[in-house]
């Protein structure tokens, strides 16, 4: 039903492959080459047949027979490690952690796991980025819709702009002719007045 393929389709199932590994130290000192694994709880051992010395860095195409190692599924962490098997007692660990789908939190999927004077692998997981980088990634008719939007905001801002420039000038000039026509006033009036004191003889005599 339609119910159940929207449920199929909002699981998360990504299988998780290793890039690479460098450990930096091994715990059997009674076997030359040691037998390193990779395990999550209720899960079996995987174990990474070309990693048998310290401080080589080993990478891998995720192709390897004994690839992946391990998948995540409803966005739900596991307990998994790194071990070293040892012959007389238990299995040593170069690490044991969380791992989780949120963990691989950069664009290509890539997750780093370092523990100081243990290990350093980085870990692949495809699919465990793509449902929350697309729903981040606008589509092309949002970003169309926001250039559109910007473009009405630079157009405003222009015609903004224009106007109140205009509108200062036209004050400008107004200022002008009214201080022109006052002086053109004050000119006639003193003009008017010396018309006037000549028709009364209250001139200045010569």
């Amino acid at each position: 039903t339609g119910e159940n393929v929207s449920s199929a389709d909002s699981t998360l199932s990504a299988v998780v492959t290793l890039e690479s590994i460098e450990i930096y130290k091994t715990h059997e000192w009674l076997k030359s080459t040691p037998t390193v694994y990779f395990k999550c709880k209720a899960e079996n051992e995987t174990i990474l047949p070309d990693v048998g010395k310290a401080n080589v860095l080993y990478t891998f195409k995720g192709e390897e027979s004994w690839q992946p190692l391990t998948d995540l599924a409803d966005k739900k962490c596991k307990r998994c490690g790194i071990y070293e098997k040892d012959t007389f007692k238990s299995d040593d660990t170069f690490d044991e952690w969380e791992f989780c789908p949120s963990d691989f939190s950069s664009p290509d999927g890539r997750y780093t796991h370092f523990k100081d004077k243990e290990l350093n692998a980085t870990f692949l997981c495809a699919q465990c980025v793509p449902v929350e980088s697309n729903t981040n990634q606008a589509s092309p008719q949002d970003k169309g819709k926001g250039m559109h939007i910007v473009i009405v905001i630079v157009i405003s801002a222009l015609v903004s702009t224009v106007f109140v420039v205009g509108l200062i000038a036209g004050y400008k000039y107004w200022l002008k002719k009214k201080r022109e026509h006052e002086q053109a006033r004050f000119l006639k009036l003193f003009e008017d007045g010396d018309d006037i004191e000549d028709e009364l003889g209250l001139g200045s005599p010569i």
